[in-house]
């Protein structure tokens, strides 16, 4: 399967980062931010070209997580963006497509974010 160039991972990783905000605050839930890209930590006075700093944030309720999602740092040959549903084995892995994010050949939407959290929230409330 052919990936898009790493420049639209990182492109798309700034949507999610955005749909990931609003369907917190939909929720109620916190966003917050957990990590920066290493080579934005270091990078000294060299400027950078990423377009964000972020490379991880979590979705939860009060100091509980319940998603976690991160992409993937510059330095690794086959990029991707993760979430990661905390206490249990639940996880995701998108990669850049040519329109979006995908999740193997489907397209990962706020949408499909949305039910996501949604199934998170009716499990937790159980």
């Amino acid at each position: 399967m052919a990936h898009a160039p790493d420049s639209a991972l990182y492109t798309h990783w700034v949507a999610l980062l955005g749909w990931l905000e609003a369907e917190a605050a939909t929720r109620g839930l916190e966003f917050t931010k957990v990590a920066d890209f290493p080579d934005y930590i270091y990078r000294m006075e060299r400027p950078y070209d990423l377009p964000t700093t972020v490379m991880s944030v979590s979705i939860g309720s009060g100091e509980q997580p319940l998603l976690i999602a991160a992409a993937s740092p510059r330095h690794v040959d086959l990029k991707g963006i993760s979430l990661r549903l905390m206490g249990g084995s639940k996880h995701w892995h998108l990669h850049a497509g040519e329109g979006g994010l995908l999740e193997g050949k489907r397209p990962f939407t706020q949408a499909r974010l949305a039910a996501l959290l949604d199934g998170v929230l009716r499990s937790v409330a159980v």
